[in-house]
């Protein structure tokens, strides 16, 4: 649908003007429970209409026919489909990705684990960086597009989301691999500078109280596996282990209430030093680092046996 013909048609598809479906809109999305419905009203019209919300909110005043299909698009929304898989887009950053059925919608709060990364590969500058359990490769991206100089590799299990992840990766030279976290790119221990990663970690018997990640987001991208959903984390974490170079740095999201269990854990296992929590943008402990501790030396008795 062209811009001349959503804004010169009729408005039978969305009814009446762009003003009053917009009011509409908003009631029928806050009676459904959508936390931002006024946001997503004016998102869904400039995703019909190919404007920006600026320009949807200057629309408002004039007597511009709503688009056609709002209506149904709204309909779907309060449904609560995720806004991001009926306009096709999510914003990660400064990037916008391609995303949909089948793969994990990037929120916000993973931008502070992507900064981390970024700022890990700034400070090796021609840094290598892996993103474990990429999804829609929002972090490697993230990685890829802020650190040029960085090489950039994600590893992604899931058919579905990986080529989701290709769509978005492969204008950024990103090398992507469908591949299981737990086992992947095997010929490259010991020579990463950088490991990220967004596993899923949702404990078992917990479910998502948002209808979007509930009943949209991909299973495998949710639960970590085990009573506390640290069987996927800890995997990514061994993961690291065996791909980073010693000083190399390893982040991880996580949930709030596993922010203890998860640095408890790192600290004690030798192959890790210098582990930190991390505070997400609503200050809440979301993600840990930690930094690859050297391979203990051999003494002179062990180098004499080998």
């Amino acid at each position: 649908m062209t811009k001349a013909n959503s804004l010169t048609g009729s408005a039978s598809g969305g009814g009446g003007t762009l003003a009053e479906a917009l009011r509409r809109a908003t009631a029928e999305l806050a009676a459904a429970g959508v936390p931002s419905p006024r946001v997503d009203a004016e998102l869904l019209a400039a995703h019909l209409l190919g404007e920006t919300p600026g320009r949807i909110r200057a629309l408002a005043f004039t007597d511009v026919p709503a688009p056609q299909g709002y209506t149904a698009l709204v309909s779907e929304r309060a449904a609560r489909v995720p806004l991001q898989h009926l306009t096709g887009k999510a914003h990660f950053r400064y990037l916008e990705l391609s995303v949909g059925p089948g793969v994990f919608v990037p929120r916000p709060e993973t931008e502070t684990v992507a900064q981390l990364a970024i700022d890990a590969a700034r400070r090796v500058g021609s840094a290598k960086v892996v993103d474990l359990g990429t999804g829609s490769g929002a972090i490697a991206a993230a990685v890829a597009s802020e650190v040029p100089a960085a090489a950039v590799h994600a590893v992604e299990l899931s058919p579905l989301a990986f080529a989701w992840a290709e769509r978005n990766l492969a204008p950024l030279g990103v090398h992507l691999v469908l591949d299981d976290l737990r086992t992947a790119l095997p010929g490259h221990e010991s020579s990463f500078d950088v490991v990220v990663s967004n596993p899923p970690y949702i404990p078992a018997e917990a479910v998502p109280n948002e209808p979007e990640a509930a009943e949209h987001d991909p299973a495998m991208a949710l639960y970590g596996g085990g009573a506390d959903g640290l069987e996927l984390p800890m995997a990514a974490a061994r993961t690291a282990a065996r791909l980073l170079a010693e000083g190399g740095y390893f982040v991880m999201e996580h949930a709030e209430v596993q922010a203890p269990a998860i640095a408890r854990l790192l600290a004690d296992d030798p192959a890790w030093t210098d582990v930190q929590s991390h505070r997400d943008l609503n200050d809440r402990p979301r993600a840990t680092s930690a930094v690859r501790r050297p391979a203990p030396k051999a003494s002179p008795s062990e180098r004499m046996k080998t």
